[in-house]
């Protein structure tokens, strides 16, 4: 089943219902926002796309955003959402690696890139070919997407490895559905009267939401300012009720501090989902304190869609179970859709406490990674993913994270893998030999900092440094802070020690 068919069946049985909103402001009804998903998936078709290909989306949060992905799975494409914070060239990249035959892009003008692949068209999402693109024709009939099976490809999520380069993580319309349906078994029910509030990017989880929304029939929301303000989603909640978003703790701290100054109390919040990096008691204990009960937690990755383990919001909020403290410092218990373990360096199930690598099977889990076979192989061990965190199961069945793939920096809830900033500090002639590793900031979570030794004879300062960077990758990835060495600490085989690195940031 193309898992489109969600949008096309709401269609028919609401087509007045509000379905998109910019602010309070009304874009689409059900009825509307499916013929111009129509209109764009012709569009798609008569530029050559056909099912199996790839369709890009390089943009911010957009009341067309969910119309663009619906089109290409409507004619049996994947979509192919890419991170609107990226640097171009870095979109570029992904664009060409996917393969994508068109691309929808925020600006339109990236197709002069020298790194752009010429056999891609791009459609600019504020031009006169996009409006013209998504006006439904006077014959538009409600016709069905096109058939798919569950193993077809649905949606190619890039994610940072720490090879370097970016992997395309494939997922399918059954992984998408798994996710859609578990969702209101585990975390939250999907209700028609909703407002699904796109505050974090739609490239990432909160996008992925969308489905159960689009099945139900609720109005999904895209903030005034196109992403994370506190002020206009206290302003929103209070106008439309009902919201329910995902966020990453960075941004639940920014809520906090802005009720705490308003007196805002979270009326007209139903749900927030957090997730993407660590979350600490104190912070918990604050927002629950400040906004009551409206948390859930969930721990995901893109091999596995906001699905490995959730922690319900009467979980989230409960201080008076003996083992709370406990609870509430895991990420929860394993979703209905899937299996967890904790195994030790032979893959051998550890004892009950004990730490080690998070292992998951189960519907949700990814087909592979995209022209990656060796890749896919080593994660896919034995039909369990290796999510490459590491935990401790209790005997409940309550998963702790003790620490994630060692090397990942999260920044704002977004993963930077040291690699890919190390790989474009090392092209730069003047830098011999550079390390990025993580230091706390406690706005962001973590700041990226970076050891450079430089080329003897060329002493390297900051400034030029950062704009290389501002040049050849996102402002997000980029180094906060530096330190310039005369060499990295390195164990017997030449392996740099970044636990040593880690020492000499502290304060």
């Amino acid at each position: 089943m193309n898992i489109a068919l969600w949008l096309h069946q709401t269609s028919l049985l609401r087509p007045q219902a509000p379905a998109v909103r910019l602010g309070d402001a009304l874009h689409a009804t059900y009825g509307d926002y499916a013929a111009r998903t129509r209109a764009l998936a012709r569009a798609f078709a008569a530029s050559g796309v056909g099912p199996g290909d790839r369709v890009a989306l390089f943009a911010k949060n957009d009341p067309d955003y969910l119309a663009v992905m619906h089109a290409a799975l409507w004619i049996g494409a994947a979509i192919v959402p890419v991170n609107g914070k990226l640097h171009p060239v870095e979109a570029a990249w992904i664009v060409a690696d996917s393969g994508a035959r068109v691309a929808v892009t925020e600006s339109g003008d990236l197709s002069a890139l020298p790194e752009w692949p010429a056999e891609c068209r791009e459609i600019g999402l504020r031009s006169a070919e996009f409006a013209e693109a998504v006006a439904p024709g006077p014959q538009d009939a409600p016709a069905p997407p096109r058939e798919a099976a569950g193993d077809d490809l649905a949606w190619l999520f890039y994610t940072s490895g720490t090879t370097g380069r970016p992997k395309g993580v494939m997922l399918t319309h059954a992984n998408l559905r798994a996710m859609a349906t578990t969702y209101a078994l585990d975390v939250d029910p999907a209700l028609p009267g909703d407002h699904p509030l796109y505050a974090a990017p739609m490239s990432h989880g909160a996008g992925l939401y969308n489905f159960q929304f689009m099945r139900v029939g609720a109005c999904h929301v895209i903030p005034p300012g196109r992403g994370f303000d506190p002020a206009e989603i206290e302003a929103l909640a209070a106008s439309l009720g009902e919201l329910v978003f995902f966020a990453a703790p960075t941004m639940i701290r920014r809520l906090v501090t802005h009720a705490r100054s308003s007196g805002w109390r979270g009326e007209g919040v139903r749900t927030v989902i957090y997730g993407g990096g660590p979350m600490y008691l104190a912070d918990l204990d604050e927002a629950v304190d400040l906004l009551g009960p409206r948390f859930v937690q969930i721990y995901g990755q893109g091999e596995s869609p906001m699905t490995i383990t959730v922690l319900p919001r009467d979980m989230v909020a409960d201080r008076a179970h003996p083992r709370a403290a406990a609870r509430r410092g895991s990420v929860g218990y394993a979703h209905g859709c899937v299996e967890v373990r904790v195994v030790d360096a032979a893959l051998q199930d550890a004892p009950v406490d004990a730490p080690g690598e998070i292992l998951v099977r189960g519907a949700t889990v990814m087909k592979g990674y995209w022209n990656r076979p060796e890749a896919t192989a080593e994660t896919l061990a034995g039909g369990w993913l290796r999510t490459g965190d590491i935990g401790r199961l209790d005997a409940e069945g309550f998963l702790t994270l003790t620490d994630r793939s060692k090397d990942v920096i999260i920044s704002g809830g977004t993963n930077i893998y040291p690699r890919e900033v190390e790989e474009v500090l090392l092209a730069h002639p003047d830098v011999a030999e550079v390390s990025v590793i993580g230091v706390p900031n406690a706005e962001w979570g973590e700041d990226v900092l970076a050891f450079v030794v430089p080329h003897p004879g060329r002493p390297c300062a900051p400034e030029p440094l950062e704009a290389w960077c501002r040049a050849r990758m996102a402002a997000f990835k980029r180094p906060k802070h530096w330190r310039f060495l005369d060499d990295l600490p390195k164990n017997a085989y030449g392996k740099v020690l970044k636990t040593e690195l880690r020492d000499r940031s502290a304060p």
